[in-house]
Parts: structure tokens; C-alpha cells; sequence
């Protein structure tokens, strides 16, 4: 059977999983294409990719990079390439007619315009952007019920999920379990939270990630930022999603059907392979990402201490009120962790910070990526007042 060659939009291209896509379009040349990339700041690595895969278009993160993108390629004799910028140029890519489908991998909801422009132009979305679902899921996920665009999740949790949910109806299903390694900080003693450092906090046990996403995945807010996604992608109300400790890593997530059938997606932790399952959908391609069995010899799964992670209590709270509370709660903490690493609030000061913006946000559901990027800009100011106020130089010893 011929295979069709898929054209790529990689928003976020010079991240971790913008680097991972481009590694999987090496493997299967027979599938994959690029037609656009989004490389934000990361000169040095966007030219490389550039020059390496010739994009149509390639966008990065304001006008000053897009001329210095623009001389180099002049210098490495490279023309018919379209060198654009900041949120034009990341719309522009996303919405490049060339373009079969769109990797959504830019941080924070810097990405949301071009992912929501994607979806109104009927671009499928592999979408490793929590934020973008959290801010803005009730949006995005009306305008792709409306054009019949699916949005295919990369995050492992959410992957391992959508595999686990193709084999049973939609209102058989009775729980989606989201696990969680449980951080570095699983076993600390309460007592010493306020003690941690940002370099402790930066280590995590399985995962080399982002520095914010490392942090929150040691606070335990990624994680709740995943319950606030998997409500959205997957049309489920808070009280059926639940979160499991597992230290291991070794089963991604599980669901749970009404007739007591727990079915778990067990896999390697690289995230190639959420990302070959997004691009391929519904073929499953054979690759080399094999899974060693011996690592199932012990599976622990425990619950989640709210009173150590209250960033995940504030998550679900966040969940059950929707809207504002979930755009105030990305907002919020994505200043208070910027203030923990740089060493102006305690460990401990992230989730105060989130649950006093959280107190004075209204409850409200912006209609538009408009309002939804208003409400997210007002959350930030009152993080940012929050922490002025509570904030002097941190000490770590």
C-alpha cells in the first residue's frame, strides 16, 4: 500500500519535542515532510533545521532573529525559504496551505493563536501544549468539534489515555487515572518545603525537561494542569479523572470502564513514540522504541498528599469552576515559578502565590482567544502584586 507523505508544521521546533518530531521525520522519510517551522529564540539550532530540512516557511521569535535568520541563509546561499516573525509569522506557519498537520509544542500560551488559527484552518493538531488546552480547551475543543479536526495528544499521560480509550465507547468509560512519578520531593518531609532549592527542585527522577515544567512536575501543578486537559480533550467532568502516584514510570496512564476493566498503556519513556502515535494516527508503524519487560517486575501506585502538593488540590478546584480559574491558575503559576527560580519566593511561595490570585479572580468563560489572553495577562499582574508583596531575597543553604 503506498503511504501518502504527511507535510509538518512544527510550532516549538527547537524545543525537546519540536527536536523529537524532527528526529521521527528522519526515521520515516517516507512519511514525513516539513513544511513549516516555528523556532522561537534559539538562532544557532533554528538554522541548523533550517538548512537541514528546507522549510517553506520558518518563523522565529521577533524581527531583529528573522534578520539575522535571513542574512545567514543569504550567506549559506539558501533561497526560496520565507523567514517571518513573532505571532504572525507562528500563525503563518500553522496555517500554511502546504502544511498536512501541525505539531503544537510552544510553551506557555504563547502558542495559542497559531493553535487555534490551525484548528478554524482544519489542521489536525498533535498537541504537546498543556497550557493552551488549560487556558483555552473550551475553545479550541468546540472549534474542532465544529470542523471535525482532531486534536491528537502528545503529553505521554494523555497519549496513553486516547490509546487506552479507542477500544471501549466514550459512556463506558467510568475513570481516567493520569499518573504521576510523584517528583523528587515524593518522600520529603513536609517540614523542609520551605527549604528546597531550585536546584533540587530541577532534578527530576525520570524526565529531562523545560525548567518550568520540571519545577511543576516537582509541585505537582503539571499534573493538575493535565486533569484540566484530559477534561477538555477527552469531554469528562473533574470527578472522573483521579490522579496515582507511580514512582516508576512505567504505566503512562490508565482507564477505567463501567464493567471493572482497567486497561493501562505500558511503553518506554521517550516521548518519540507519543509523537510517532500523534503523526501516524490511525496506523501504527513499527519502530524500534521496544519496551523491556523486566521493568514490570514491581509497579507501585499510591495516592497523591494534597497537604505536600496543595498545587494539585488547586488545580481541581480550578477544574470544577472552569474558565477564568484555569487561565488565572497556568498564569499565576507560571510567574511564581519564575520568581522561585529566581531565588525571590520559597518553594513553598508557588502555591500561596496561585491560591491568592485564584481568592480574587471572578468567575468568568472568555468567549475568545482575546479575553482568554486578557484574563491570562490580568492573572499575571496580580501574581506578579502577590509576590512583591511576600517576596525578599531567598536564602538556600
Amino acid at each position: 500500500m503506498k503511504i501518502s507523505v504527511k507535510r509538518l508544521a512544527i510550532l516549538g521546533s527547537t524545543g525537546s519535542i519540536g527536536q523529537s518530531t524532527l528526529s521521527i521525520v528522519e526515521q520515516f522519510p517516507e512519511r514525513y515532510e516539513v513544511a513549516a517551522l516555528a523556532a522561537g529564540r534559539n538562532l544557532n539550532v533554528a538554522l541548523e533545521q533550517t538548512l537541514r530540512w528546507k522549510p517553506k516557511v520558518v518563523s522565529m521569535a521577533n524581527e531583529e532573529l528573522a534578520g539575522q535568520m535571513t542574512q545567514l541563509l543569504r550567506h549559506a546561499g539558501v533561497s526560496g525559504i520565507e523567514v517571518l516573525h513573532g505571532t504572525e509569522g507562528t500563525v503563518a506557519c500553522s496555517t500554511l496551505p502546504e502544511a498536512d498537520f501541525v505539531v503544537s509544542a510552544i510553551v506557555g500560551v504563547a502558542g495559542l493563536e497559531a493553535t487555534h488559527a490551525a484548528i478554524l484552518a482544519g489542521k489536525p493538531i498533535g498537541l504537546a501544549n498543556k497550557e493552551c488546552m488549560v487556558a483555552a480547551g473550551e475553545i479550541l475543543t468546540q472549534a474542532a468539534r465544529e470542523r471535525n479536526v482532531p486534536i491528537l495528544p502528545i503529553d505521554s499521560e494523555h497519549n496513553a489515555v486516547h490509546q487506552c480509550m479507542r477500544v471501549g465507547e466514550h459512556r463506558e468509560v467510568k475513570q481516567i487515572w493520569l499518573t504521576a512519578s510523584g517528583g523528587p520531593f515524593r518522600q520529603t518531609p513536609l517540614a523542609d518545603f520551605e527549604h528546597i532549592t531550585p536546584a533540587q527542585a530541577l532534578k527530576h527522577p525520570t524526565w529531562v525537561m523545560g525548567r518550568r515544567i520540571t519545577i511543576d512536575s516537582a509541585t505537582m501543578l503539571n499534573k493538575g494542569l493535565e486533569v484540566i486537559e484530559a477534561c477538555r480533550l477527552f469531554n469528562v467532568p473533574p470527578a472522573q479523572v483521579r490522579v496515582t502516584v507511580h514512582p516508576q514510570s512505567t504505566v503512562h496512564s490508565l482507564v477505567e470502564y463501567v464493567d471493572g476493566s482497567i486497561l493501562a498503556q505500558i511503553s518506554v519513556t521517550d516521548m518519540r513514540l507519543p509523537i510517532l502515535y500523534a503523526l501516524a494516527y490511525p496506523e501504527r508503524p513499527a519502530s524500534n522504541l521496544t519496551f523491556d519487560m523486566s521493568a514490570l517486575k514491581h509497579l507501585d501506585f499510591e495516592q497523591p498528599d494534597l497537604e505536600r502538593f496543595p498545587c494539585l488540590r488547586l488545580s481541581f478546584e480550578a477544574a470544577e469552576k472552569g474558565g477564568a480559574h484555569c487561565i488565572a491558575l497556568n498564569a499565576a503559576d507560571e510567574i511564581a515559578v519564575e520568581a522561585f527560580l529566581a531565588g525571590k519566593i520559597p518553594f513553598m511561595g508557588i502555591p500561596r502565590t496561585i491560591e491568592k490570585v485564584l481568592a480574587s479572580t471572578p468567575e468568568a468563560h472568555p468567549e475568545t482567544i482575546a479575553g482568554v489572553l486578557a484574563a491570562d495577562g490580568e492573572a499575571r499582574e496580580r501574581a506578579k502584586e502577590v509576590i512583591s508583596g511576600q517576596s525578599s531575597v531567598v536564602s538556600y543553604q
